[in-house]
């Protein structure tokens, strides 16, 4: 009798025990099947991410007037910073060399150009897209010698007295500036019958009188500003012997080898050149705003 009860009482025991097991059980399964939709949830929200296309790498060809090089080149880097999928390549040379190339078929799709003189022949030649051009900045002709060169010139009415000049040539807008100074005070022909060493642009005249080569030269503010160790400015443009300010004009222009791509690109880049970011950093080297 006793182990009789002794076996009904394992028995209870044992029926107690399975009894709580299930019941843990059955909360642990609702708690999952309660908690799966969240999880399949957030497992959808992370599969549905969308994932940001990456911008076509594009190449622009700038073609820049050489007094613009150092300005430019601080622009690139700061633009290719905000624009990683674009790459500028510069072409620097005199306004007129750059137009010529324009005008052989080289590929171009922005010309940033020192006098408006080659922007409208090529504008008149069909080169430059329909009413793209803006005259953006202004410059100023100046006379300079080398620091510590002794010259009796004391500015453009007397600069027959140098024994040598370093001029730029005609095609170059500094060079075509100059002559028309000449013209204005009457001198042309006196200034031409000097010892000339005629520049391809206005970086070999600077480079020409930095390195003592020739007595006197004239350039850019901009460009004489850019090694004021080297030169000295002696005197700027006489008042009235310029017919019109020297105006930098940039356009885009009709590149049939750019992709759609790539012509965008050329028009934003352009558009950035007239932000005030773009301003203040060509104010920094002497050019002056021709809109303000």
């Amino acid at each position: 009798m006793k182990k009789r009860v002794n076996l009904l009482m394992m028995i209870l025991v044992l029926l107690v025990v399975l009894v709580g097991c299930s019941a843990k059980e059955s909360e642990a399964n609702k708690a999952e099947v309660s908690a799966s939709p969240e999880v399949a949830k957030e497992t959808k929200t992370t599969e549905a991410e969308p994932t940001e296309t990456p911008k076509e790498k594009v190449n622009l060809q700038v073609f820049i007037a050489a007094s613009l090089k150092n300005a430019m080149t601080e622009i690139q880097n700061n633009y290719e910073v905000l624009h990683p999928e674009v790459e500028i390549t510069f072409n620097a040379d005199s306004s007129g060399t750059l137009q010529k190339q324009i005008e052989e078929g080289a590929a171009c799709d922005v010309f940033f150009s020192a006098a408006m003189k080659q922007m409208n022949v090529l504008n008149d030649g069909g080169y430059v897209l329909p009413d793209s051009i803006v005259q953006l900045l202004e410059n100023k002709v100046v006379l300079i010698k080398p620091v510590g060169g002794e010259t009796a010139v004391t500015g453009f009415e007397d600069i027959t007295k140098a024994a040598n000049l370093a001029l730029a040539g005609e095609d170059v807008p500094v060079g075509s500036y100059a002559r028309e100074i000449f013209t204005s005070l009457g001198i042309l022909d006196q200034v031409m019958a000097m010892e000339i060493n005629e520049g391809a642009n206005v970086t070999a005249v600077l480079s020409a009188v930095s390195e003592g080569s020739n007595e006197v030269g004239v350039v850019y503010a901009t460009d004489a500003n850019s090694v004021k160790d080297s030169v000295d400015i002696i005197a700027e443009t006489p008042a009235g012997s310029l017919e019109k300010p020297v105006v930098y004009p940039v356009g885009l222009i009709k590149n049939a080898e750019a992709s759609d791509a790539e012509t965008t690109a050329a028009k934003e880049f352009v558009a950035y050149l007239q932000t005030e970011d773009a301003i203040k950093v060509l104010e920094a080297y002497g050019f002056t705003s021709h809109n303000k």
